[in-house]
């Protein structure tokens, strides 16, 4: 089964057990957090589309680590004028590792 969730702008597709990198969430390495934004859910029939989304269904992650994306680095030079800038930016990031997802029926 898998499910396809919406944060942080983005869209990902998820199963059980994998780990993925989203933008920066609240809470420490442990803590458990809850994607209620289920877009699409996969089993064994057939896919479930939500329009949005999929009412009740939920996606539960545990956070592994608060880290950071790779540098990027914006250069702007203006030929001919001496002027030239150099910025950086990294990006932060939350890794969660998927731990179950629900379809929220009694």
């Amino acid at each position: 089964m898998y499910a396809v969730i919406a944060t942080g702008g983005k869209q990902y597709k998820v199963a059980t057990g994998d780990t993925i990198s989203v933008m920066v969430l609240a809470g420490e390495a442990g803590d458990s957090v809850a994607f209620d934004r289920v877009l699409m859910l996969a089993e064994g029939d057939g896919p479930s589309f939500g329009s949005p989304v999929i009412e009740r269904a939920r996606v539960f992650g545990e956070i592994v680590e608060q880290t950071r994306g790779p540098k990027a680095i914006a250069f702007k030079k203006r030929r001919r004028k001496n002027s030239k800038r150099k910025r950086g930016h990294r990006q932060e990031l939350t890794l969660v590792r998927i731990t179950e997802i629900s379809l929220g029926t009694a």
